[in-house]
């Protein structure tokens, strides 16, 4: 039996409603700054909620050929984006890279909404005649994402998708983590992307009542585990990390941002979109993390939640962290950075990872900005990081992903220490 290989992370990159590189990310988290905004890409005047957290200042024609943008549904753009980003800052010299062993995993809830969308109202407007595009399967289709990015680079290891809602690219994390300490591969491409803000994204979600509808005050509409949050607020946008096992990392000399321990996963086998309501999933899936990766409760830092802004998740989740920490919650720092960036739906663990990271290197923790009036349901003496980062030795960070299906999916970071 081979012995579980150390799994480290190389290369970075983000296209995020708070910027579109990890520097301009990071420097976001740390201001506590909001990614949210009225809607800019269609006309909002019949939608209850007319808000979301999409990304600023980007014309995909910066980092893609017109034609080949044509050709890819906004959410492979953001990945592809993304996974350009992370191969640049992982330098590798793909000539002296075995890329049999080199995978690309990536997770996404939804894919190509925005194609889906557009066929159909153009099958309709041409009077029901099937005159489809040839490109709309292939721009649809969940995986196509991963596949663009092998073709590109030439990578020939382990290449799907993952699908569990909003859970996804923790599971693609995970997954290209199992993959690497396993012997499957040496690096693996890993993270995930969503483009949920069209017509039928927002539409959808507000029929099931599952938005804010604070169109007052768009950028203080996110607000985890205040008393008047009302809802989630859609993002868009994506990350991907570069996963390489240790020896083959340390051979080329690469950086190491932080060390990928464990992963848990789980399912609340209770409701088609409500959570679990003591939490009993999420509980399990942070256990589940924590026993895989080896290390007790006194041993985390940090969590960086699920965090919605709903009435009925963000108890249940802090519930489970209460009920699995004992004590120590008390002596952890908790926060939701989708208050900054609202949710990215498939996309959202990967930039959350991208977060536990920053923690780790900066040794911050970045805020749950916007509370305003606090809520009983919630035990003062838990330190949320309200509305300002703080300092603190940061060694283990644990991130959440929760998603609609009862998908559970846990990820634990550590600061690399040789």
């Amino acid at each position: 039996m081979k012995s579980q290989r150390r799994v480290v992370i190389t290369g970075l990159g983000a296209l995020t409603p708070l910027g579109n590189t990890v520097a301009a990310y990071w420097e976001g988290l740390a201001q506590g700054k909001s990614g949210c905004n009225t809607i800019t890409k269609f006309d909002t005047t019949a939608y209850k909620t007319k808000f979301a957290c999409e990304l600023k200042n980007f014309n995909v024609e910066n980092f893609i050929d017109k034609k080949e943008a044509r050709r890819l549904d906004p959410f492979s753009q953001y990945a592809i984006i993304a996974a350009d980003q992370a191969m640049a800052d992982a330098g590798f010299d793909l000539e002296k890279v075995n890329r049999d062993k080199f995978g690309v995993i990536l997770g996404s809830g939804i894919g190509g909404l925005r194609t889906f969308q557009d066929e159909v109202e153009g099958f309709v407007a041409a009077g029901r005649i099937p005159r489809f595009s040839p490109f709309f399967v292939p721009k649809m289709i969940i995986d196509i994402f991963t596949g663009h990015i092998s073709i590109k680079y030439g990578l020939r290891g382990p290449n799907f998708a993952t699908v569990s809602a909003c859970a996804s690219s923790s599971n693609a994390i995970v997954d290209a983590f199992n993959y690497i300490r396993w012997h499957k591969a040496d690096v693996i491409l890993t993270g995930g992307s969503e483009a949920p803000v069209t017509e039928a994204g927002v539409g959808g979600f507000t029929a099931m009542k599952a938005m804010s509808e604070r169109n007052d005050s768009p950028e203080t509409a996110s607000r985890p585990y205040d008393k008047d949050r009302d809802g989630f607020v859609m993002g868009e946008g994506g990350a991907c990390l570069v996963l390489e096992e240790l020896e083959h990392a340390k051979a080329r000399g690469a950086k190491i941002y932080a060390e990928v321990v464990g992963g848990g996963m789980s399912a609340d086998a209770h409701h088609m979109t409500a959570p679990h309501p003591e939490g009993y999933g999420a509980y399990l899936v942070m256990k589940n993390a924590l026993e895989d990766a080896d290390l007790q409760i006194q041993d985390v830092d940090y969590i960086n939640t699920h965090g919605t802004s709903t009435p009925l998740g963000d108890p249940s989740e802090i519930k489970a962290i209460q009920k699995l920490f004992g004590e120590h919650a008390y002596k952890l720092n908790i926060s939701s950075t989708k208050s900054m960036t609202g949710h990215l739906l498939g996309g959202a663990g990967a930039i959350e990872a991208l977060a536990g990271i920053f923690a780790i290197q900066n040794q911050i923790i970045p805020p749950t900005i916007n509370h305003f009036t606090d809520d009983e349901m919630f035990d003062p003496k838990l330190n949320f990081t309200f509305n300002q980062a703080q300092k603190r030795k940061v060694d283990v960070v644990l991130s959440n992903t929760f998603g609609f299906g009862g998908h559970n999916c846990a990820v634990i970071l550590k600061k690399y220490n040789g």
